[in-house]
């Protein structure tokens, strides 16, 4: 760490955002600092609220018929002494990762901003703002859609038997969840995000929109806890909207703003000039002064 202690005075700012391999070691400890610091205020308020919490997360599971099937009301077992306090801990971090979000979020892009032109900085901390809300909408969506999940997959049980699911796997199972629906809403604004910066256009994405619908469901059967079709549909279908929505807006752009008609030309290929020029070009000899005559050489 005293390799990253700053030895004299501040250097000024770069104005293209460029700087030294250190500075840029010591800008990603900063902003590392102020994201911990936001976990940890979130994970404190997280652990105020773990009762409340985790009444809501149990939810899904109460919804099942199999949650009462052993005791007659709602339960889930855990092993070992200490779990308990480990199993409010994870809750606490949920909650805390949840609620600091804006802010790592916001100093992973006060880190990677300096490298972006101005159009970018500017389109990066719009879409920033829309990020969030989305990776909530996900969110909420697998919150709704989990008690059906769960009553189909633990709908498998045999005659006979009765389920026991332990907390620490209920938790990792709603994690799961929440992280792939929320990630997987993010998906569509990433297409919209490199179209306006000219990554992607709007013809590569019709090109391959049968084979993109295809993989949302792929992905959606893999990701998914179980691979239920319950799960499988509700991520794949809000998908095919977002993404339906993205390629609207792609092609809206484009139409507004159209491409420029040298973009299909290759880098190596000249582009046509006019036969005669408007205007004759000047002969940069003409503006050197002429020598006086001296007569011939001697």
């Amino acid at each position: 760490m005293a390799l990253l202690k700053r030895s004299g005075p501040k250097p000024e700012p770069d104005p293209e955002g460029r700087m030294p391999l250190m500075e840029h070691l010591r800008e990603l400890r900063n902003r590392l600092v102020y994201a911990m610091i936001a976990v940890v205020v979130g994970l404190i308020l997280g652990w105020i609220v773990s009762g409340p919490m985790w009444d809501l997360l149990r939810q899904p599971y109460c919804q099942t018929e199999q949650a009462v099937e052993l005791t007659g009301k709602c339960d889930l077992t855990f092993n070992g002494i200490f779990s308990s306090f480990f199993i409010t801990l994870k809750i606490s971090l949920m909650v805390g990762l949840v609620a600091s979000s804006p802010v790592w979020l916001y100093q992973v892009w006060a880190f990677v901003t300096p490298a972006l032109y101005r159009n970018e900085k500017r389109y990066t901390l719009t879409f920033l703002g829309l990020a969030i809300p989305l990776f909530m909408l996900g969110a909420a969506l697998a919150y709704l859609i989990m008690d059906t999940s769960l009553s189909f997959l633990l709908g498998f049980s045999l005659e006979g038997t009765v389920a026991t699911i332990g907390i620490e796997e209920y938790l990792d199972y709603i994690l799961i969840m929440l992280v792939i629906f929320g990630v997987s809403f993010e998906l569509p604004l990433l297409l919209v995000f490199l179209n306006v910066i000219g990554v992607l256009s709007h013809a590569t994405v019709a090109k391959h929109r049968r084979l993109v619908i295809f993989l949302m469901f792929v992905f959606g059967a893999v990701v998914t806890p179980g691979g239920d079709p319950i799960a499988m549909i509700g991520l794949a279908a809000p998908m095919i909207v977002f993404f339906a929505a993205a390629e609207l807006f792609m092609y809206l752009r484009e139409r507004r703003r159209p491409a420029d008609e040298f973009s299909n030309l290759s880098d190596d290929e000249a582009s046509e000039l006019p036969d005669e020029p408007d205007e004759p070009l000047d002969d940069p000899l003409d503006d050197r002064p002429l020598e006086e005559d001296s007569g011939p050489p001697r």
